[in-house]
């Protein structure tokens, strides 16, 4: 069986790393999904959503020249619409410009335009990768203060 791009295929997941999950696909031939790949939400550990074992839906994402298979279980899934893919569309679509002036103030206005159409998910995945790069900031210099290992002795 030929393994095409785009097409939908039953696997199996056969093998789980910390940056996806290898699926066998009939054939005997194997891919990967992507951790990016395996829900429309942030995922930060793979093994709360895959199990090796597990039968899953994917979709073709790319077959490369050395015969590596990118897959996507997200992809596979069919959307109703409304659900889901109902934000996308609100993304690139702009809200009208004003009369005013052209020059900087106009490019200004569009990146501040687009900062409130970010989904709930993607304001707290912006929150998130923020707030723990804040914490190891404020651990590395705690750390650096007390002298290194451990709390102070004395």
């Amino acid at each position: 069986m030929s393994i095409e791009v785009g097409s939908k295929l039953q696997g199996k997941v056969t093998g789980i790393t910390h940056f996806g999950a290898f699926v066998e696909l009939p054939g005997g031939k194997t891919g990967l999904v992507h951790i990016s790949e395996v829900a429309d939400n942030y995922v930060k550990d793979i093994n709360e959503f895959l199990k090796v074992g597990d039968e899953v839906e994917v979709k073709v994402v790319n077959v490369e020249d050395n015969g590596k298979i990118g897959l996507s279980i997200r992809k596979a899934k069919e959307r109703p619409n409304g659900a889901d893919g109902s934000t996308r569309p609100q993304r690139s679509s702009r809200p009208p410009r004003s009369g005013g002036s052209q020059g900087r103030g106009s490019r200004g206005g569009q990146r501040g335009n687009s900062r409130p159409s970010l989904s709930f998910e993607d304001k707290m995945n912006r929150f998130l990768k923020d707030s723990e790069e804040r914490l190891s900031v404020l651990k590395r210099n705690t750390e650096s203060k007390r002298g290194g290992r451990g709390a102070r002795r004395g």
